[in-house]
């Protein structure tokens, strides 16, 4: 799995970046005489270096390689590489009497778009403007990559070449001009928080935090992020009023969790959590045992460490632990409290020592302090022990903390069993790439020679990839050559490493068993990876097997394909319209991010029971999963809890603020499972928060009510509380820039794709995700990554129907509204605002140049006006939008039954029933609309010669009009005829309106 840098290098390892200028196309000529002679400037980490001069060439090729070295790599996402093309005026007769030469483009990277050696592609960027007023044409293909040298393999780096005569002036620019703050992120929060003005920088998503060994506790796995730092004070919180909004819609509730310190809080969104982390690494000197193992008694706490271990050649007096132990510290110690420690034998439970430390002198540790020192501390007997059989020390360490501690995610905790399927973790999910198939031909096949007179053979390609198979229409039989066209894509998802291998059936579907002519096999790691819609090159395959007899050496045949790796696409594992990242496969093609988004799980609130403990008892085990672009978190379990708090917080990198953060809860079953049984986990709830709804650097804290539609019908489950920023610049042009930009990648709009093809290729994602999520440890079950996914939004509903159909019928209400408006001044209901409208009448047509103006005024003032009614908090699952109140029992039962249906006939007969009046209500409105159009083609189709021939004498007559009365006065004569008084007014339906129903349609010719 790529990610977005590699750790920086050894001491003695030296990172080098690689600029290979390919290409230009279609550049704009500039030296006066159709032509220009171009030549590129890279600029890299202070260093700029450039290519030759192209003499009067607008394609040129240079397939130059430029070299630079990177002064710090661990920073080298932060880099910006400017890529200039200039025109060189010396080749030119016509040159001007300018010093500068000519600007033809430049294209800016940054480093998180770097690829390392061997993961590079040809990307083709589209040339920018340096200012407003640049003219800018055409396109620059590059290779770009980065390699580590081991340093005393490493040469100087190559001079510059010599610059022009007149080298071009460039000017850096900040990127933002706000200050950001630096965070180191682990699994839950950075430990460190250093300020840095005026430049962003960022890192991209880090991978799945790997589970660190028991025998390994100081290894630390901190990748970077890089936040950006909210307006205001450090530690103030934004609070809002509580208003009673109803028990199914989200709610304010206060912010308690600011720290009073005024450094700024790694886990400023949830409420810090005070624990008692104990250390404990090993012991020496023990008395003889076997196997030893370490209790712990503090307080309410009583745990047992996991058997030692013995390191090889050690003496087995010296056992080794190296476990982190977290204890929950409802209240502050008193002075007097204690905390024992013992070493006890695991067979014969005798006792080999112990320790008794007084908590009122135990340190506390705030990241981003160090880690704390063990010490030795000596082993002590009891008051039964008189010959001395006590001995040894033991190594620990002991610290008050928070969850923001760094032992804190592998520790075991006492408010969750210490399970696999507890932890809280952060997953990562697969790379996908869409895989196209081009079948163009196949040649030589063996077809069965004794088929009837006049009987075609149908010949066709079957190709499969895992689980997903697809199959070509009939081939067409080419009479020059004995050959089958085809001519046709098909497409899969791949997902990384690309282990599989692409599999080719050609199959004689002739007669009713289906006969095989020859089949391939092609690894995916060896089809060629693209970025754009440049050409792939076509090859030939041989094939094999089959009924071509002879042996297995025997030729059956060839086939002619296009193979290769779509990296320009964007592959969705989501709901188009609950989309989360629209980022292309290609790594090369990431934008910088806008923002961060931070999300803290407080905990929840009211969770109704899951399981049965005994007679009149229930219990729930509940933890939180959360989801945005490729990065997945879960949340720790917490047993036995109706009111769980978890007072976890991550982060996500923002490259689109028009996507959507999925939070849901779910009680875990998995926990109780046996590792040959599957028990798959209950959903409790789902919250959806679309991040362009959330205003730059402030926090919501706020409670989401949990909802679930079941056969039985819609419930509460309880709520959850969450609070979310979204730290990001509120108006600065790359953040305002992104709106304007397409919402999926380039290949999308160039290459299209079907939308049932798409719905299909979506479904394929979805089950590889869930079963990479499923391989990992814990294990993500199939049904949690599909509830998250919304796998299911596709499925046939009455009730999404019915929701639909409000749905558009609350977006033209506007219309109606302004349309009774209308009906309410043309009718005098009020006058003063009728006569108002006629003097406005009267402006607008006396000055038509106001028109435009005034609406766009208009339009401007609605939007103030409504700026009072704007959504205070993020909204949640909406009840009444959903028509969950009012669905009906079966429609439910429905929606939730299985393809192909299980119930019984009369059922289905009852279903397909209503399903067919529905369609004739739908086919009724669908023929109205028709018939309305087929009016209008009546109006000059001479199929009603009576009423063409009125209509186009009508005509005839307005245009003589119009020639000889001046507009304005038609149109103020039109208005106030319209606006006439009601007394002056005919209660039947106008003329023209009688005229138009009067016209033929087609459906007097339906059958």
């Amino acid at each position: 799995m790529n990610t977005t840098s590699c750790p920086p290098p050894a001491a003695l390892t030296i990172r080098k970046l690689v600029v290979e200028v390919v290409e230009a196309r279609d550049l704009l000529p500039k030296d006066g005489q159709g032509s220009s002679s171009p030549y590129v400037v890279v600029d890299f980490d202070g260093q700029k270096k450039r290519t030759s001069t192209k003499y009067r060439d607008l394609n040129p090729v240079w397939n130059e390689m430029i070299e630079f070295v990177v002064s710090d790599p661990e920073h080298m996402d932060s880099e910006e590489l400017d890529i200039e093309v200039f025109n060189d005026k010396r080749y030119g007769t016509n040159s001007g009497s300018g010093r500068k030469n000519h600007f033809l483009g430049r294209v800016k990277m940054y480093g998180s778009q770097f690829a390392k050696r061997g993961e590079e592609g040809l990307v083709y960027l589209a040339l920018e403007k340096k200012s407003v007023f640049s003219w800018i044409r055409g396109e620059i293909g590059l290779k770009i990559y980065y390699y580590d040298q081991l340093a005393e393999e490493a040469h100087p780096p190559p001079q510059n070449l010599p610059p022009p005569e007149d080298p071009p002036q460039s000017q850096e620019k900040p990127i933002l001009l706000a200050p950001i703050e630096i965070c180191h992120e682990g699994t839950h929060s950075p430990p460190h928080v250093v300020t840095q003005p005026q430049v962003v920088h960022y890192h991209s998503e880090p991978p799945a935090d790997p589970d660190m060994p028991p025998q390994q506790p100081e290894a630390q796995y901190t990748p970077e992020i890089r936040k950006m730092q909210r307006g205001g004070n450090g530690g103030d919180r934004v609070r809002i009023l509580r208003r009673p909004n109803g028990d199914y819609s989200p709610r304010v509730i206060s912010g308690k969790f600011a720290t009073e310190s005024e450094r700024i809080h790694p886990y400023d969104l949830v409420e810090p959590m005070q624990y008692l982390f104990v250390r404990i690494f090993k012991a020496r000197g023990l008395a003889h045992n076997e196997i030893p193992y370490v209790k712990i008694k503090a307080s309410s706490h009583y745990v047992k460490s996991k058997p030692a271990s013995h390191r090889p050649g050690e003496p087995t007096d010296s056992p080794e632990w190296h476990q982190v132990f977290a204890l929950r510290q409802n209240r502050p110690d008193s002075a007097s409290a204690t905390m024992e420690i013992s070493v006890w034998e695991l067979s014969s439970e005798k006792f080999l020592g112990g320790v008794c430390l007084d908590l009122s002198n135990v340190p506390v540790r705030d990241p981003p302090d160090s880690p704390l020192a063990p010490q030795w501390y000596r082993l002590e007997g009891d008051a039964t022990d008189q010959h001395g059989s006590v001995s040894g020390d033991i190594q620990l360490a002991v610290w008050i903390g928070t969850q923001a501690d760094d032992a804190f995610p592998e520790a075991w905790h006492s408010d969750a069993p210490y399970l696999a399927h507890t932890r809280s973790k952060v997953y990562q999910s697969p790379k996908l790439w869409y895989l196209r198939v081009t079948v163009i031909e196949a040649q030589d096949l063996h077809i069965a020679p004794n088929l009837p007179p006049l009987t075609a053979p149908v010949i066709q390609v079957k190709a499969q990839l895992g689980f997903q198979s697809l199959r070509t229409r009939r081939g067409s039989m080419n009479n020059h050559s004995a050959s089958l066209l085809f001519n046709e894509d098909l497409i899969f998802v791949a997902g990384e490493p690309l282990e599989d291998s692409l599999v080719l059936l050609i199959e004689d579907r002739t007669t009713k068993e289906p006969a095989l002519l020859g089949h391939i096999l092609v690894p995916v790691s060896s089809i060629e990876q693209r970025t754009d819609e440049r050409h792939v090159a076509s090859k030939w395959f041989t094939l094999e097997g089959g009924g071509c007899g002879g042996g297995g050496g025997s030729y059956c045949g060839r086939i002619h394909l296009r193979l290769c790796l779509e990296g320009g696409y964007h592959v969705l594992d989501e709901a188009a319209h609950v989309c989360s990242d629209f980022r292309p496969t290609a790594k090369q093609l990431w934008k910088p991010p806008i923002g961060i988004l931070e999300l803290g799980i407080l905990g929840a609130r009211g969770l109704l029971p899951f399981k049965s403990k005994g007679p009149g008892k229930g219990s729930t085990d509940a933890f939180c999963v959360a989801k945005y672009g490729k990065k997945w978190v879960r949340t720790r379990t917490i047993p036995d809890s109706f009111d769980p708090r978890w007072n976890e917080q991550y982060t996500w990198q923002v490259y689109d603020p028009c996507t959507v953060l999925t939070i849901g809860v779910f009680d875990n079953w998995r926990m109780f499972a046996d590792m040959s049984e599957e028990k798959p986990d209950s959903r409790i709830g789902k919250v959806r928060i679309r991040v362009s709804t959330l205003e730059s650097n402030k926090v919501y804290t706020n409670s989401y009510p949990l909802l679930v539609l079941s056969r039985t019908g819609f419930k509460k489950m309880g709520e959850i509380e969450l609070a979310v920023r979204f730290a990001c610049p509120s108006m600065l042009p790359d953040t305002c820039a992104v709106y304007g930009q397409p919402l999926l990648p380039r290949m999308h709009y160039l290459r299209p794709l079907g939308v049932a093809q798409q719905e299909a290729l979506r479904g394929a994602a979805t089950r590889m995700v869930a079963a990479w999520l499923d391989r990992s440890e814990p294990p993500l079950g199939h049904e949690v990554v599909r509830y998250m996914l919304d796998a299911d939004s596709h499925a046939w509903s009455m009730r999404k129907s019915k929701a639909n159909w409000f749905r558009i019928v609350a977006v033209l209400a506007w219309a109606v509204g302004l349309a009774k408006w209308l009906d309410d001044i043309r009718r005098w209901r009020n006058p003063v605002t009728t006569v108002l409208v006629h003097v406005l009448y009267l402006v607008l047509v006396w000055y038509p140049d106001l028109i435009v103006p005034t609406g766009f005024l208009y339009v401007f003032l609605i939007g103030v006006w409504y700026y009072r009614f704007r959504p205070k908090i993020p909204a949640g699952m909406d009840i009444r939008l959903s028509q969950t109140e009012t669905v009906d029992p079966d429609e439910l039962d429905e929606e939730f039954d299985t393809i192909p249906s299980s119930k019984a006939p009369d059922i289905v007969r009852a279903r397909y029933d209503r399903l067919r009046m529905l369609a004739a209500r739908v086919q009724t409105v669908l023929g109205d609309f028709a018939t309305q159009g087929e009016r209008v083609q009546a109006l000059v189709s001479w199929r009603d010669p009576r009423a063409t021939k009125l209509f186009i004498g009508v005509c005839l007559l307005i245009t003589v009009v119009l020639y000889v009365v001046p507009p304005k006065m038609v149109a103020v004569a039109l208005g106030f005829y319209y606006l006439r008084h009601p007394m002056f007014r005919d209660p039947m339906p106008p003329a023209s309106l009688n005229f138009f129903r009067r016209l033929p349609s087609l459906s007097d010719r339906l059958m």
